[in-house]
């Protein structure tokens, strides 16, 4: 049995692009070596083209073209040398690190309310005073207040409420001299509870109808 022809994948190139395989490979290898621009250009359309039909589903969108020619260029290992309708990537370029991102340090002194409470903090401070910008606080005064309820689950002082929005503000919203309550605990309490039951309530009919579906199956 002659086995002298056998090639084994361990002793074969490795792919730069798998998802290629390596016929397209071979023939871009193929296209380096070409002496004649012309002719390698041709080729390096044709392949390009080949590429395309492997991915149809791409097609439509955006520099997708642009995506196959870098990739013909990283996997002839950048020494293709061809007309390219796009900018020619380089290795360089490829190996540059991108920035690093910037993320937001935001790092609240009472997390349970949020990032959103500070933004609309800010936003009543930048309200003209009058009826609609005193709702708004007392809007968020609330909205605190249920914060607070949902992450200690038991009672809060409005006093409390009004010394966070008060620290919170940066001194801008005061109103721990304030005559107005805000909503009762129970009351904020109730319809978190009346919203639970009623998502219970909901999945209780679903399993019991599923049930009964499976049931009648069986008869």
């Amino acid at each position: 049995m002659h086995t002298q022809n056998l090639e084994y994948n361990t002793e074969r190139e490795q792919l730069v692009i798998p998802e290629y395989g390596r016929h397209i490979q071979k023939m871009i290898d193929h296209a380096i070596a070409i002496e004649d621009r012309e002719e390698r250009n041709k080729v390096a359309k044709a392949i390009i083209g080949v590429m395309g039909n492997m991915q149809p589903h791409l097609r439509d969108v955006a520099d997708f073209q642009h995506k196959l020619w870098d990739q013909l260029f990283i996997i002839s290992k950048f020494r293709l040398d061809v007309d390219a309708p796009y900018p020619i990537l380089t290795q360089e370029e490829l190996l540059q690190r991108p920035e690093p991102l910037e993320y937001p340090q935001n790092h609240p002194k009472y997390r349970f309310y949020g990032n959103n409470i500070i933004r609309m903090i800010n936003v009543a401070n930048s309200w003209e005073e009058g009826d609609l910008k005193e709702a708004l606080i007392f809007t968020i005064a609330n909205h605190m207040k249920k914060c607070f309820l949902n992450w200690n689950k038991d009672t809060v002082e409005d006093d409390v409420i009004f010394r966070h929005l008060f620290e919170l503000s940066n001194g801008k919203i005061d109103l721990q001299n304030s005559n107005e309550d805000l909503s009762n605990s129970m009351s904020l309490m109730k319809t978190k509870k009346r919203y639970n039951n009623n998502n219970n309530n909901n999945n209780k009919k679903y399993r019991s109808n599923n049930s009964n579906n499976y049931k009648k199956r069986r008869n």
